[in-house]
C-alpha cells in the first residue's frame, strides 16, 4: 500500500497509509475502534475505491489489474456475509467453480479443506445458517485458501471465535506462512498479535503510527503497553460508577 487515502464527507477515514507486508511474513495490524484498519484492508484488496493512493499485490496493481490481483490473494472480510441455504461442501465448490477450478481440483481441494477445519463428517449436512460463529469463520477462511493464494488478508478472523474453532485457525495460518504463504491480520487482541506475527503496523486516527518487526515495535515491553502509548489514550475504569465499588 502506498499513500491510500479515504475520505468519507468531511471525515478523512484513512490518511495516506504507507504499509508493506514482506512475502512470507506474517503480518499484524492493530488499532483501536475507528482507527481505519477495515477501511485501509478493504482498499487494499480491492472492496472499497480509495480517493488517493495505490494497492499492489505481488507488484499487481488492485484496481488497475483486479482479476489478477484477486488471483494472488484469499481474503477474509468481517462480518463476511455467506449463502446460508448452501452446506459447506456446496459453498465451497460453487466458490471453486468461480474461480475457474475444474471439477476434479475443485473436489481435491474441498474434501482436504473441509477435513482440515474439521467441518466434514456429519457436519456436510448441515446448512450454513445452522453453523455456529467458529464454524462461518473456518468455512470464510476455507474459500479464502480454496484457490491457492500468496497473501491471506484477513480482518478480525478470530473474533468471537471458541478456542477450539481459534486453535484450529492458528495452525493453519502458521503452516501457510512456513509454506511461504504471506498473511495480514487485523486484530484487537494484542497476546494473539504477539502470539502468531512477525511483523506488526499500529494505526490510530487513520495513520500508521507505528511498524516493523514486532520486538522493535513494542521495544522491550508488552505488545499492549506500546500500543496504548502509541494511540494516546488513558485507561478508564478508576473512578465513577460508586454503586459497584461502596
Amino acid at each position: 500500500m502506498a499513500g491510500l487515502h479515504k475520505m468519507f464527507g468531511e471525515y478523512a477515514a484513512v490518511r495516506h497509509v504507507d504499509l508493506t507486508v514482506a512475502a512470507g511474513s506474517f503480518h499484524g495490524l492493530v488499532g483501536p475502534n475507528g482507527a481505519g484498519k477495515t477501511t485501509v484492508l478493504s482498499m487494499a484488496v480491492g472492496l472499497l475505491r480509495p480517493d488517493g493512493g495505490q494497492a499492489l499485490v505481488f507488484g499487481v496493481d488492485v484496481w488497475k489489474d483486479p482479476l489478477r490481483a484477486r488471483q494472488l490473494m484469499g481474503v477474509l472480510p468481517d462480518g463476511l456475509a455467506l449463502p446460508e441455504r448452501l452446506t459447506g461442501r456446496e459453498l465451497l465448490t460453487y466458490v471453486g467453480r468461480l474461480r475457474g477450478l475444474d471439477a476434479g481440483t475443485v473436489t481435491a481441494r474441498v474434501d482436504e479443506l473441509l477435513a482440515v477445519m474439521e467441518l466434514d463428517g456429519d457436519v456436510e449436512r448441515t446448512l450454513v445458517v445452522d453453523y455456529s460463529t467458529g464454524m462461518r469463520k473456518k468455512i470464510g477462511l476455507a474459500t479464502a485458501l480454496l484457490h491457492g493464494p500468496k497473501l491471506l488478508v484477513l480482518d478480525e478472523p478470530f473474533e468471537a471465535v471458541d478456542p477450539v474453532s481459534a486453535a484450529t485457525l492458528k495452525r493453519l495460518l502458521v503452516r501457510f506462512v512456513a509454506a511461504g504463504g504471506s498473511v495480514l491480520l487485523s486484530s484487537h487482541v494484542m497476546a494473539l498479535v504477539e502470539q502468531l506475527c512477525d511483523t506488526v503496523a499500529v494505526m490510530a486516527k487513520g495513520r500508521v503510527v507505528a511498524a516493523g518487526p514486532l520486538d522493535d515495535v513494542r521495544g522491550g515491553r508488552s505488545l499492549e503497553e506500546t500500543f496504548v502509548d502509541l494511540v494516546g489514550v488513558e485507561i478508564g475504569g478508576g473512578e465513577g460508577l460508586s454503586w459497584l465499588v461502596s
